[in-house]
């Protein structure tokens, strides 16, 4: 694969699945706009329900001539034709594969049909602005295979994703997992925006149970607010002052109905 151009990703992307129509065709206004990042918002209060473990462990720099050898064994354990290359200038391109489990709908734009996979080909129209919204499901659990360099990094692989899908959420709300499977225990660590997948692909082998890629919702325990757009922003501003209020009004209903009850007792007790 030739050099990309500077200041622009160096990777390519190829696919073994297509998607199917996970539309909800759901356009921005007020109510939908509600639901839509009432559900988005309201997982991050919910108990997990993966068992992964998360776990940090430390990645050897190699020199070129183990490069080299890695790369021989790498091929040399693979049954198809998804072989990593050393290229001229030390670097090297390779497959990796990613799986997609979003447990949230994304956002495209309303005038766009469903991408099919000619779409994602394609890649979305330039020049355009984004004024109103559509969400839908990706593929639960669909696998994508991505053609990178050596030096692509795991954010770049993130915003390649979501560009060929035409999702125009941010990309700081999705993180990029390696999980491996270790003595019957699966472990799970979110990569790091600079770190280079397909290293971690060379050496950790061709075997998915010693590595694979997840793509996931950032779900960090804090959000992010800058994250999210000004209608977003103010939707949940709505959001929060329709809880406040319901919460206002048990409160109240709390008290008065305990009030109510302390007056019938006064009154059913006898003077003197």
């Amino acid at each position: 694969m030739g050099e990309a151009d500077a200041g622009t990703p160096s990777f390519e992307m190829t696919w073994n699945s297509t998607t199917s129509s996970g539309y909800c065709s759901q356009e921005d206004s007020d109510s939908e706009l509600e639901q839509y990042f009432t559900a988005r918002t309201s997982l991050a209060r919910r108990p997990r329900r993966d068992q992964d473990e998360p776990v940090e462990w430390e990645t050897p720099d190699l020199s070129q001539a183990e490069i080299e050898q890695k790369i021989k064994e790498y091929n040399g354990q693979i049954n198809s034709n998804l072989f990593m290359s050393l290229n001229k200038d030390g670097s090297y391109t390779g497959f990796i594969k990613v799986q997609l489990k979003l447990v949230r709908p994304v956002s495209v734009p309303s005038s766009k049909k469903p991408p099919s996979l000619q779409d994602a080909r394609r890649g979305p129209g330039r020049g355009t602005a984004v004024k109103r919204r559509t969400s839908f499901y990706l593929p639960k659990d669909a696998v994508k295979h991505l053609h990178v360099l050596s030096r692509t990094r795991a954010r770049e692989v993130i915003e390649a994703l979501l560009r060929k899908f035409l999702v125009v959420d941010d990309p700081r709300k999705f993180a990029l997992f390696e999980r491996a499977e270790r003595q019957g225990q699966v472990y799970l660590r979110k990569l790091s925006d600079d770190e280079q997948p397909l290293r971690l692909r060379l050496l950790a082998g061709p075997s998915e149970k010693a590595l694979s890629f997840v793509l996931k919702e950032n779900d960090s325990g804090e959000v992010n607010w800058d994250a999210f757009s000004m209608p977003e922003l103010h939707n949940f501003l709505r959001i929060l002052q329709r809880e406040e209020e319901e919460h206002l009004r048990q409160i109240l209903q709390k008290y008065s109905y305990c009030r109510q009850k302390i007056q019938e007792a006064l009154h059913a007790c006898p003077l003197g």
